[in-house]
């Protein structure tokens, strides 16, 4: 008892709360449906960089030339006539080779990493419920309930490349190399009667430093992916009621001649999506439009209720394509479940009978 005065309770509660939400002052004989401001996305494109600018190093080796020098072997001296003199010898030093610098470079290195971007930010909408299933009422708008349903977030994933360590150049030093050549020189000069003994030279090679080693810097850089995604403008919500066709409340025939077994839009279905629903969203703006599709009992009933459901999604992939607003969109799928006639699962039946359940129909909803 105390159960039937609580359900007799909340089924009046629920009656006031949706009679208040009716529209003030209908018409015999109209028909309304609730109008919806829906949200407002605009595309926004962003920069991300998925390879950071770095430096490429080059080198250049130093520059060597050889160079040729006379230079004296023999000191000059006296010769005596009568005793001559004494010679010895002695050992001189030289830079045979300058001092340099060779260069070495360690290339760049880089880390794979990830960044996430939102490109679909989370909202929520108004949406109605299916009728209690024990409701007493014979009014199909009695027992049903408004949910604000949450819808989250979408993100993608974008794959960059970051600098780990740059590049370097390494510097060592090449050190000299020394030379020696050995010169007579005179110990003892001669007495008595003395003569001019000229010098005597010779050419020696040394490899002398032109131009020294060095590093040659350039710039790689950045590389960057453009990223678009979607921000909320302006957020909607519900509105007015509006007066439309009674017959749009009531499921209207789209006769989309479907392949067997797909759920392709031929260029004649698009001609007539064109043709026969878009004028009637653009009649009836803010209106909700539900698309459904059935199929005949053939085949399993699983296969039935997924191409049902692609081919209703089908629809409503289009009209999106064409500017229509994703949240104005419902695409169902029945399969078999709403068959309009005796061709259920064993029953034999011509090729039209079947046709008549193969069908995809829309309406115009309360959001």
């Amino acid at each position: 008892m105390k159960k039937l005065f609580l359900l007799g309770l909340s089924m009046l509660v629920a009656s006031a709360t949706f009679a208040q939400d009716l529209p003030t002052n209908p018409e015999p004989g109209k028909c309304y449906v609730r109008c919806t401001t829906p949200d407002v996305y605009v595309n926004e494109t962003v920069q991300v960089m998925t390879k950071p600018a770095y430096k490429k190093l080059r080198t250049v080796p130093a520059k060597y030339e050889t160079v040729t020098e006379r230079v004296m072997v023999k000191a000059p001296g006296k010769r005596l006539r009568v005793i001559p003199e004494k010679w010895g010898t002695e050992t001189v030093t030289y830079v045979k080779k300058q001092a340099g610098s060779a260069l070495s470079v360690s290339p760049a290195s880089f880390t794979s990493d990830a960044e996430t971007l939102e490109i679909k930010p989370a909202f929520a909408q108004w949406e109605l419920g299916s009728p209690a299933p024990d409701c007493a009422s014979s009014n199909p708008n009695d027992c049903r309930y408004w949910c604000y349903k949450g819808y989250p977030a979408e993100y993608t994933t974008v794959s960059v490349t970051r600098l780990a360590n740059d590049a370097s150049a390494n510097r060592s030093t090449v050190p000299e190399q020394m030379g020696s050549f050995t010169k007579r020189v005179v110990t003892e000069p001669a007495r008595v009667v003395e003569e001019e003994v000229p010098a005597e030279y010779a050419n020696i090679t040394k490899t002398v430093l032109v131009k020294d080693a060095e590093v040659i810097e350039e710039t790689v850089p950045a590389v960057y992916k453009t990223v678009t995604k979607e921000v909320l403008k302006t957020k909607g919500g519900l509105t007015t009621w509006k007066e439309v066709e009674c017959e749009l409340v009531e499921y209207q025939a789209l006769p989309i001649n479907w392949n067997l077994g797909s759920a392709t839009l031929t260029p004649q279905a698009k001609n007539l999506i064109d043709t026969r629903l878009m004028p009637v969203l653009a009649q009836n703006p803010g209106v909700k439009l539900e698309i459904a599709s059935h199929t005949d009992s053939r085949g399993s009933s699983t296969s039935n209720q997924d191409l049902s459901e692609r081919r209703a999604q089908a629809v409503v992939n289009y009209l999106q394509s064409k500017g229509v607003n994703p949240s104005l969109l419902v695409a169902n799928g029945y399969g078999e479940n709403r068959l309009k006639n005796r061709c259920s699962d064993g029953v034999s039946c011509t090729e039209r009978e079947h046709a008549a359940n193969r069908r995809t129909e829309f309406r115009l909803i309360n959001n």
